[in-house]
């Protein structure tokens, strides 16, 4: 298979204004507007990276955290190899929604080693509600990746996309075609003994 040509999907989820258009902006643009409107169903974005030595090419599909914009979302986590969940350091509701969004992807990701990597974003801003560490141990207990971001700043969002793409290239079975054949079986059946644990990755300590 050629690297070249390797196309990961990825996914940003979480709750409505926590910044996941903005950390896509950032990430894509190098830019950042302070008051976006509202994401609308989906926005999608392509970015090539190289990570590892490895050219990549990500679809990023940036979802509505509105309710009422929410119906489309079940078919676009189909095939996604990596999801972002985000929610806005200044807000403790965005943080405890987190749990419903970490429900929604076991119902609909069709993966079972899907790479979740959890976003604490706008660390920017002085008026906290939610620690560093509360964040840590949150992603600790679910096996998700960590990091803290300011879209604003650029702090940690080229880091985070790095980060969950090392993941992804470290788990073939996600993306390359020939494991993905022979892997199925073993992991479906691997994949129901090992829901609690640990499963193919750990979080970053």
């Amino acid at each position: 298979m050629d690297p070249a040509g390797l196309t990961l999907k990825l996914l940003l989820v979480g709750d409505s204004a926590v910044g996941k258009s903005s950390l896509l902006r950032r990430f894509t643009d190098g830019a950042f507007e302070p008051s976006l409107k509202p994401t609308i169903g989906v926005d999608f974005r392509v970015k090539k990276m190289v990570v590892d030595g490895r050219a990549v090419q990500l679809a990023i599909w940036d979802t509505a955290g509105q309710e009422r914009f929410r119906t489309l979302t079940p078919s676009y986590y189909r095939g996604a190899q990596g999801v972002v969940l985000v929610y806005d350091v200044t807000r403790k509701d965005t943080f405890t929604g987190l749990e419903s969004w970490l429900k929604e992807l076991e119902i609909y990701t069709s993966k079972s080693n899907t790479v979740k990597m959890l976003v604490g974003n706008k660390t920017d801003k002085p008026d906290r509600e939610v620690e560093r560490k509360e964040g840590l141990q949150f992603a600790r207990k679910r096996s998700l990746l960590f990091i803290e971001t300011s879209a604003k700043t650029q702090d940690g969002v080229q880091h985070a996309f790095e980060e969950l793409v090392r993941k992804i290239l470290q788990t073939p079975s996600l993306w390359d075609k020939s494991t993905e054949k022979r892997g199925v079986q073993l992991m479906e059946s691997s994949a129901q003994q090992h829901k609690s644990s640990c499963g193919t990755y750990c979080p970053l300590s």
